[in-house]
């Protein structure tokens, strides 16, 4: 007998080495492919591709996870494995949920291309709708509603309306996501997709409501009134949503927001403004989300405190953008693009921060733009001179784009504040003597708006009887301008320099730095020198500068219509003018020519012109004085930079701020209403106050009195005041609120007297109920006196018989310890 056991303990210790030997070489197979499946699955021969068809048809779920894996691989390299669409939709109900799993992405992948043999795993996707796994009834329905198959539209709206009364929140999340591509695909099913929307709104999982928030926009984003109920829940579960989730529900509550509620007005007799209750509960549910590590929903939350705050608090968004600036390239490009937009609005609070708008060198080139204009933005009197040389320096940069918006920021600097505006001329006119043609180009294009502008504010004071401080001299500019127009190459600086010399060519001092002048009385020295050049190189000048060449020597001629040397060059000038290729060039000599017909029509008559020219001088003729009027006065000042919308509608935190279009993703925002709708719309059942719970009737008198004194709260308020916020309404009959602690107490005992008397007054009554139905000289009295003396005797005896037993016991304890 000792030896049969012996053989079966054998036996089975040796079937179970065997076993073990089995899963643990099964386990370290499993365990390699885990281990190598980075590289592994990447790196496919054809030898491994052929097999994959066979690996798919076989029994062992492992080698169908290996195949599986293989195909997506390829996928993800962007090869076509359609052809084993076949093989891959039998193992769809398998169940190894990791092959279920890449069998779904599969799926969606080649879904639309084989749409016939999709259609056969239909039903299979229909019973994982109720598989017990929320895991599953989610891929079932991404991959049901992925099929782009119109035919089967009703089928997935009825799928998408199952899962969303699901119990699983993910599952839920899912039927949302799957809404705006049944829409996309057949959007005849809107008013039942609108019907689920609306049902998914009263979800009270964060998990889906951002997924809601999606599909509402894709469906239905001018509904609008939906949101009526849902807004103040919305807006404080904002906080618990996933990340994503928090982007596209801010985006749509501050639609809601601009189309449903007031706009914060300033309030009167106060410096703050009045800000509706439903709007602030958004900002203060949004707030704390400036702390998030997405910079996406930092971006979100700054566009709610842009388009929806009122000013004083728009400098809350300033530290969270500022601190993105530091996360990559891509979020500062972003970041920067945005805070332009805001520079106008911000630029107090900027000016402080305006050390981390510095160029750096390694910086993309539309960083570099965007930095420029943020500090030319925050310019004040405190940081201009560190400004100035930063500008300085990004002048002698490669980008030539930089390389102008630096100069333009020295104009700028020159022009809001005159205390630098010597500084600025300075670095100007050395930027003149530069090699580069950007750089000689932008800053005579400076220096001209500069000489405008300085001119005006001189013919301004004098007006009205004073003189501006001469910190520097306009013609002095331009004299210096006119002697280098040689070294001007570039078109347009070149037009610059030469209608600047025109339009201040009349001057009043024969001479110049004690020097004896030979131009002509009244007209700048160096002005027939200009003249004289660009007349000598008229052909090969740009049509920008004929034109103003061409205006130059009608103004000169105005000037001294008497000097041969000014009418003989006025007049190779238009006689080159009035056949040139442009026919711009020929119009403005024409009816220069013409204008000038009463000042100097002699000098101007050619030999062998027309005699239809004579002919034609019969209208009406300007005299020196009219003609002067017409070219000289009249002339704008050079526009300042145009400043910003006040509402850019949406512009702020969406693509269009980056690309510069608006694109269809993009929430665009309406202007803010009047008065907004009323507030008594988004009450919902939460908001609705409870009414107080009614006092319950007891039988019995004690129990009465104590639910009497709870049966409504008691409200302790100062004298004078009004009962808080909240507390139930005070019913008629009842007494009023107790102003004193000491009053409530004195009440409370002279109810209880009340109750006690009363008590006693019911006894009496009841004795006299039962004397009267007793016998009538008292003998039923004094029976129930015995009676209940006997009861407590005999109770009494029991007790001490208790009492004899426990000292007993007690002995007999001590005993037997």
């Amino acid at each position: 007998m000792a030896a049969l056991n012996l053989n079966m303990l054998t036996e089975n210790a040796s079937r179970l080495g065997m076993r073990l030997q089995e899963t643990l070489s099964e386990h370290t197979r499993d365990l390699a492919i885990a281990r190598g499946s980075g590289s592994a699955y990447l790196d496919n021969p054809e030898e491994k591709v052929k097999n994959i068809a066979r690996q798919l048809d076989s029994n062992s779920d492992r080698e169908k996870l290996e195949a599986m894996k293989r195909l997506i691989a390829l996928i993800s390299r962007g090869r076509n494995v359609s052809e084993f669409f076949a093989q891959v939709v039998k193992n769809v109900a398998s169940h190894n949920l990791e092959i279920r799993k890449l069998v779904y992405i599969y799926l969606l992948r080649y879904a639309e291309q084989e749409p016939d043999l999709a259609l056969l795993s239909i039903n299979t996707f229909q019973k994982d709708l109720s598989d017990p796994n929320p895991l599953i009834r989610a891929m079932a329905l991404r991959v049901l509603s992925g099929i782009k198959v119109p035919m089967i539209g009703s089928i997935v709206v009825l799928a998408i309306k199952k899962c969303a009364a699901d119990i699983s929140p993910y599952v839920r999340k899912a039927a949302a996501l799957a809404i705006p591509k049944i829409y996309h695909l057949d959007s005849s099913h809107q008013p039942e997709l609108i019907k689920i929307i609306c049902t998914l709104l009263k979800d009270q999982s964060p998990l889906s409501i951002g997924s809601v928030a999606v599909a509402f926009e894709a469906v239905c984003p001018t509904r609008l009134d939906l949101l009526h109920q849902h807004y103040r829940r919305l807006s404080r579960m904002l906080i618990d949503v996933d990340e994503w989730g928090q982007v596209d529900l801010i985006n749509l509550l501050i639609r809601y927001a601009r189309v449903m509620l007031p706009r914060p007005t300033p309030s009167e007799g106060a410096a703050g403004f009045e800000v509706d209750s439903d709007l602030r509960l958004l900002l203060t549910s949004a707030e704390p989300l400036f702390q998030s590590q997405n910079p996406a929903v930092v971006l979100a939350v700054a566009r709610v405190f842009y388009y929806l705050g009122p000013p004083p608090e728009l400098s809350k968004m300033v530290p969270p953008l500022l601190r993105l600036l530091y996360l990559s390239p891509e979020v500062e490009r972003v970041v920067l693009t945005n805070l332009v937009l805001t520079s106008s609005v911000l630029s107090d609070v900027l000016a402080k921060s305006y050390a981390q708008f510095l160029v750096r060198a390694d910086d993309p080139r539309q960083v570099k733009r965007d930095k420029v204009q943020l500090l030319r933005s925050v310019i004040n009197a405190e940081n201009y001179p560190s400004l100035l040389r930063e500008f300085i320096a990004y002048a002698d940069d490669a980008d030539d784009e930089l390389v102008a918006e630096s100069i333009r920021a020295i104009g700028h600097i020159a022009r809001i504040l005159p205390e630098s505006t010597q500084q600025c001329l300075t670095a100007l006119m050395s930027f003149i003597q530069s090699k580069h043609d950007v750089i000689v180009t932008n800053a005579v294009l400076v220096l001209k708006s500069l000489v405008q502008i300085r001119m005006q504010q001189q013919e301004n004071a004098i007006a009205i009887g004073g003189l501006p401080p001469q910190t520097f001299s306009p013609v002095d500019i331009i004299s210096r301008l006119a002697r280098r127009i040689d070294d001007i190459r570039h078109p347009k600086a070149r037009a610059c320099v030469v209608w600047l010399v025109g339009q201040y060519a009349p001057s009043s001092s024969p001479a110049e730095n004690g020097s004896i002048s030979r131009a002509p009385e009244g007209i700048a020295p160096w002005a027939p020198d200009v003249l004289r050049k660009t007349a000598k190189s008229f052909m090969q000048e740009t049509s920008v500068v004929k034109l103003q060449v061409t205006t130059l020597a009608a103004k000169l001629l105005v000037l001294s219509p008497a000097d041969q040397t000014i009418g003989l060059l006025a007049r190779y000038v238009f006689s080159l003018a009035r056949y040139d290729l442009d026919y711009d060039v020929r119009d403005r000599a024409r009816m220069l020519h013409k204008l000038l017909a009463g000042v100097h029509a002699a000098g101007l008559q050619d030999g062998a012109e027309d005699d239809d020219d004579a002919e034609d001088l019969g209208g009406v003729v300007l005299r020196r004085e009219q003609v002067r009027l017409v070219l000289f006065d009249g002339k704008a000042s050079p526009a300042e930079d145009a400043p910003a919308d006040e509402d850019d509608h949406g512009r702020f935190g969406s693509l269009a701020a980056v690309t510069g279009r608006w694109t269809g993703g993009d929430g665009y925002l309406p202007d803010w209403l009047e008065e907004g709708i009323e507030p008594a719309l988004r009450d919902s059942d939460a908001d609705v106050p409870q009414p107080p719970p009614a006092a319950s009737q007891s039988s019995s008198s004690a129990r009465a009195v104590g639910t009497s004194s709870r049966a409504s709260p008691v409200v302790l308020t100062p004298t004078g005041a009004a009962s808080p916020a909240g507390s139930f309404a005070q019913q008629q009959g009842t007494k009023a609120a107790y102003m004193d602690l000491d009053k409530f107490y004195e009440d409370a005992e002279s109810e209880e007297s009340d109750d006690s008397a009363s008590q006693s007054e019911g006894s009496e009554e009841d004795e006299e109920e039962d004397g009267a139905n007793g016998t009538p000289d008292g003998s039923g009295e004094e029976e129930a006196a015995a009676a209940s003396t006997g009861g407590e005797d005999e109770t009494g005896d029991s007790e001490d018989e208790s009492d004899e037993r426990g000292s007993e016991n007690g002995l007999l304890q001590g005993t037997t310890r």
